[in-house]
């Protein structure tokens, strides 16, 4: 694929904690009370905070990224890169200080706050666009401030790192909430692509506990970054531009569904457009190899009777820099944008714009290749916690056998694991899944051998 120098370039299902409000028979005084006290200890905190940051980040080297020879960019800003070893003094050697522990209880309180990205429940269209004007300010996702600047000058340096291919996933939620399944398809990714670059776009991921979830890769030498996306930077020059601007004048409605889905399938597009490469879901387990892949995507089904693909899924992407049909995605995200329903801006999306382009006849020019089912999803959604199960019998034991020779024989790349339905399954040992973690991690490789 070329590279993001030579030209400008679910999974991810949110996660969503909702806070259980009780209801308490207290005093307005001592609300009050409760409030300032609060308020008076929050400030002490973050004034420590900002003090003894200011005087550690004053230390570190900080050197400008020359970004002229990228066609679409067009800030104007001077991009900055904290080396990594710097990083780990600062976040990780130094867990002892004040600072990190500081960091960590401010997060764990983060974690605690409700997603300002999830609309209340069984609001009517108009209630739910006032409850979206007064979270604007609230939205830093949508904004472009200081950190999320430097985006493009640090996609740019960690991609010039001999990247055998660059991968992107994307994780809006709490890192609180980044588990062990999603840490699998990290390990995974690297067992079959150790050379490989991978970034992680991600605003809570970039940052001090998202760094100690990363650390087991980093230690080992893997590539890896979890970096803040400038999303307005990301749409420019783009379909996509005036409805992020329409988005961000409270004209838009986000729909009931939470708002994060339909920004990670923005993302994704964006991010392949403008730099090309691999997109995942978070909810895979990677079995081979995928750099003979070009300009391809999944069917997630075919029809019974034609076996022609009835539906595709954009939770695998691989696509060339700037490549039109990704410009064609954007624009249909951008005219056809409906928050109410599942998919729509999603793995629907993805069908409408290829299913047009098959009926005209233009799909020859895009040089797509659709492939089937098993290259990624060769289990359903219903289907999928059979892999979990624990055999009881010796019958079960060969098809465990079977299946796991089958997956890793044929053109099966990668596993979908639809975490919405095996999140909360439990691996049994000696099962199919047991079998492909053991043969296909680096880390947790020794996790589930009984």
């Amino acid at each position: 694929m070329p590279s993001p120098k030579e030209s400008s370039p679910n999974s991810t299902l949110m996660t969503v904690k909702r806070m259980s409000h009780k209801v308490l028979d207290h005093s307005q005084l001592s609300r009050t009370t409760k409030s300032s006290l609060f308020s008076a200890i929050s400030f002490a905190v973050i004034f420590f905070i900002i003090i003894y940051t200011d005087i550690s980040v004053s230390n570190l080297p900080m050197h400008t990224i020359d970004l002229r020879s990228h066609e679409v960019l067009d800030h104007n800003h001077d991009h900055t890169q904290v080396p990594q070893e710097q990083i780990e003094s600062t976040f990780i050697t130094n867990q002892s200080t004040p600072q990190l522990s500081i960091q960590a209880k401010i997060e764990e309180l983060e974690d605690e706050i409700r997603d300002p990205l999830v609309p209340p429940e069984n609001a009517t269209r108009v209630e739910r666009l006032v409850w979206f004007r007064r979270k604007l300010p609230e939205l830093e996702i949508l904004k472009s401030n200081n950190l999320s600047q430097q985006f493009h000058g640090r996609v740019l340096e960690f991609l010039n790192n001999g990247c055998s291919l660059q991968f992107y996933m994307v994780w809006l939620s709490p890192a609180k909430s980044f588990g062990e399944r999603d840490f699998l398809t990290m390990d995974t990714l690297f067992k079959s692509h150790p050379q490989g670059c991978l970034m992680i776009i991600s605003n809570s991921m970039d940052s001090a506990r998202g760094y100690r979830i990363l650390k087991p890769l980093l230690d080992r030498g893997f590539k890896i970054l979890a970096i803040t996306p400038d999303l307005p930077f990301l749409v420019k020059n783009t379909p996509a531009e005036s409805w992020l601007e329409e988005l961000k004048s409270g004209r838009t409605d986000p729909g009931y569904i939470p708002l994060s889905q339909n920004l990670a399938n923005l993302i994704r597009l964006a991010m392949l457009y403008k730099y090309g490469g691999i997109y995942l879901d978070t909810d895979f387990i990677i079995l081979k190899d995928l750099s003979g892949l070009r300009n391809a995507i999944g069917a997630q089904s075919l029809d019974s009777e034609t076996k022609i693909w009835n539906r595709l899924n954009g939770a695998v992407m691989i696509f060339d820099i700037n490549h039109p049909i990704l410009l064609d995605f954007l624009e249909e995200f951008a005219t056809t944008f409906n928050g109410n329903k599942w998919g729509h801006n999603g793995p629907y999306l993805v069908s409408r714009v290829i299913a047009r382009l098959e009926g005209s006849g233009r799909s020859l020019d895009y040089n797509l290749t659709i492939l089937p089912p098993q290259a990624f999803y060769p289990l359903d959604w219903h289907r999928i916690h059979r892999i979990f199960r624990k055999p009881e019998k010796g019958s079960e034991s060969r098809a465990v056998e079977i299946t796991l020779n089958e997956l890793n024989a044929r053109e099966t790349y990668a596993v979908h694991l639809w975490n919405k339905r095996s999140r909360q399954l439990a691996i049994g040992e000696g099962s199919v899944m047991a079998g492909l973690i053991s043969e296909h991690c680096v880390i947790c490789q020794d996790l589930y051998v009984s």
